[in-house]
């Protein structure tokens, strides 16, 4: 089945059935519903709080310059979940109009790094009901974030709460980390980039054939991060076999012309690329309200002829080890390269979609007008 045969049984019946009986005035007031609609997205939020001893009492990393620049983290989490990141979760919470079907998050919803498997079950479970509580009972979709599945027990513990979690929110059964869902005529492909499920996003990618727009929720993003930790995004190791399910799945997401929502990076970055006969959009979100710089939306750079360049400027690692050179992974993409745009704001947005375009507003920080607006189709 093509998209317009998809489309045309989606809606040129849908009054037919209505009047037919096979569905419901109600059922199909949804259905037109769900052909414009919004959603409210946050990106990374790394929850934690003050003293770090609630989290992190059984933390024990013995690794010295790790150990000290992950307390650095939780100083930095507490401090900002003290009253910036409460302010920014209130924001958000005031996009929610009738037309919002969900709350998504771009995984790291949590910083992890428990020590307990216990520990971490209650960090996961206190995030996403303090979450709920302020989104007022809608739907809260998460993907797993590096973080969440960080610390001793802490994948085990994830894999166990969140799918039945999942499931609740979303009314139907969830049994993995990726998993897939529709709203309306649009598929929804939640992938878990941390172990990639090939065998599953395959089944999502042929089950959502003729979508009519088709969503990738990965915390980590599809294209290289221009960054230290360029290699953490989807398929991003660079073994030969990681190199040639990357190259796959980004033929199958370009001819689906895939629009990317995730995160990890803590930058809001606009990423376009044409290529493998199709196109690719990504939004990378942020709302770790770290200092007060990331509340205000600048433009850093708006240029994709510069992609990369900030990653090979590098010499070394956060440990002092030499950084490889990945110029040739960048060389890859930026050829292709229509849109590039980057900055550090992080925020909350809202995201628009409807027959005509999918568009999403920015609020950096807490600010209660939209700074700009990304047109993603």
């Amino acid at each position: 089945m093509d998209r317009r045969e998809f489309l045309n049984i989606s809606f040129c019946s849908l009054a037919g059935l209505a009047l037919s009986g096979s569905l419901t005035p109600a059922e199909a007031r949804k259905r037109m519903r769900d052909a414009q609609y919004s959603m409210v997205i946050l990106g990374d939020t790394h929850f934690d709080a003050e003293p770090a001893s609630v989290y992190h009492s059984f933390y024990d990393e013995p690794v010295e310059w790790l150990n000290r620049v992950q307390r650095e983290e939780f100083a930095r989490n507490g401090e900002m979940w003290r009253e910036r990141c409460p302010r920014l979760l209130k924001r958000a919470a005031c996009l929610v109009d009738e037309n919002t079907r969900m709350a998504l998050q771009m995984g790291d919803l949590i910083q992890g790094d428990c020590g307990n498997p216990d520990v971490h079950r209650k960090m996961l479970e206190d995030v996403m009901n303090r979450f709920k509580a302020e989104f007022g009972g809608l739907p809260f979709v998460t993907v797993s974030g590096n973080h969440d599945i960080r610390g001793k027990g802490a994948r085990a513990a994830y894999n166990e709460y969140m799918p039945k979690r999942m499931s609740q929110e979303l009314s139907k059964e969830i049994l993995k980390t990726t998993f897939g869902f529709n709203v309306g005529d649009d598929a929804y492909l939640v992938l878990d980039f941390n172990r990639p499920d090939d065998a599953e996003t395959e089944k999502l990618l042929s089950d959502s054939k003729g979508a009519r727009h088709t969503f990738v929720i990965s915390h980590g993003p599809l294209f290289p991060m221009d960054s230290d930790s360029c290699r953490w995004f989807y398929h991003g190791a660079d073994k030969p076999e990681d190199t040639q399910a990357r190259r796959h799945f980004r033929r199958e997401f370009a001819k689906r012309k895939v629009i990317c929502l995730c995160g990890h990076s803590h930058h809001t970055r606009l990423t376009e690329w044409k290529g493998d006969g199709g196109l690719i959009t990504q939004l990378e979100m942020a709302s770790v309200w770290a200092g007060e710089a990331n509340g205000i939306y600048k433009v850093h750079c708006d240029d994709p002829q510069k992609y990369g360049l900030n990653r090979m400027n590098k010499k070394t690692m956060p440990d002092g080890s030499p950084i490889k050179d990945e110029s040739a992974l960048f060389d890859e993409y930026r050829p292709g390269l229509t849109r590039y745009l980057d900055s550090i704001a992080a925020g909350s947005y809202k995201m628009r979609v409807s027959d005509k375009s999918v568009e999403v507003d920015f609020y950096p920080g807490d600010d209660t007008f939209c700074a700009t607006t990304f047109k993603l189709r």
